[in-house]
């Protein structure tokens, strides 16, 4: 089988590099727009509407699309990539000194049988208190501050999570080992991708 990954999040990429498993990127081209006030069903909206549009792109019935969408929630906000520096601070002085989840949606699309799964997964991150000098360095350090639902835990605000509860690839927009298993239940195991 063929993994084909719609997306062009660089982070996704890095995931699926570190398993050695081969794949090949499809970025869907339409509009992503999801109504859903309920994060978890607002996540699944956006992975079903990129697998669904890369679906119609690919040919190859021996193949496994994969999409995924991920927000950071807390207190009844969705958090996406902000918007500016402004707004990254702002996020930022929220999620000090409490809990937020990372929110990850993903739809498998399995092009042999047309099967598809879409299922969500919630990561609990907890942040110490952070300071305003602290969050200033943090802007003035990170340099994809602009480009994740709020945060990275691989980058630099690693220095003020408290705890993480849950899968830590989830919060960095792929949830590995909820995907695994949900690929095994379509019937497919890590030998069937090399």
């Amino acid at each position: 089988m063929n993994i084909i990954l719609a997306s062009s999040s660089d982070t996704r990429r890095k995931i699926l590099d570190s398993l050695n498993i081969k794949y090949k990127v499809i970025v869907s081209d339409k509009e992503e727009i999801a109504d859903s006030s309920n994060p978890q069903k607002y996540v699944e909206e956006l992975s079903d509407i990129k697998a669904s549009c890369v679906s119609k792109k690919v040919n190859d019935k021996n193949s496994i699309i994969i999409a995924a969408d991920s927000v950071i929630y807390k207190d009844g906000k969705i958090y996406q990539k902000p918007k500016s520096i402004k707004e990254a601070i702002d996020n930022l002085k929220q999620f000090s000194g409490g809990k937020n989840q990372g929110i990850t949606g993903v739809t498998i699309i399995d092009m042999s049988n047309m099967k598809k799964i879409t299922f969500s997964c919630i990561t609990d991150v907890y942040f110490k208190n952070i300071c305003d000098e602290d969050i200033m360095w943090y802007v003035n350090h990170e340099k994809d501050i602009l480009k994740k639902a709020g945060y990275s835990l691989e980058g630099t605000i690693s220095l003020f999570v408290e705890k993480i509860d849950g899968d830590f690839y989830n919060v960095l927009g792929l949830p590995l080992g909820m995907l695994y298993t949900k690929i095994n239940e379509l019937g497919y195991k890590l030998e069937d991708f090399d």
